[in-house]
């Protein structure tokens, strides 16, 4: 009886790391993107900065930041897809934030960008 359920133990091993085979997902957008930006009030001489940064994954998901003055003040998960190099990013937890689409520029001086459709700056890759 032991000799039969290690022979299925075994099978049952071999079968369960034979279909776990995940796809690599190798896309240009994955890592974190950001876009930073300073302002200062000249009555009170108070500067404040601004950054909203993206991370995306390989799993068609990711993390929004918008930090003010170095303090997180949204923070909210997102998803992506790809299509024909466009990029079209959703926030559900979100209801009131439209989806961003973008698209990858790699070709500038200032490194690879993304920009939306109309060719406004987004985010720079850090």
């Amino acid at each position: 009886m032991k000799k039969v359920f290690s022979f299925l133990a075994i099978i049952a091993i071999i079968l369960v790391s034979n279909c776990s085979r995940i796809e690599e997902n190798n896309d240009p957008v994955i890592g974190i993107w950001s876009n930073a930006s300073t302002s200062s009030d000249k009555e009170s001489n108070k500067q404040t900065t601004s950054k909203q940064e993206w991370i995306f994954n390989d799993a068609y998901l990711g993390r929004y930041h918008d930090l003010q003055n170095g303090s997180i003040t949204m923070k909210t998960d997102f998803k992506w897809t790809q299509e024909n190099g466009i990029y079209t990013v959703s926030y559900p937890g979100l209801p009131d934030k439209t989806n961003d689409v973008f698209v990858i520029v790699d070709k500038s001086p200032e490194g690879i960008l993304l920009q939306d459709q109309n060719g406004d700056l987004i985010a720079l890759r850090e």
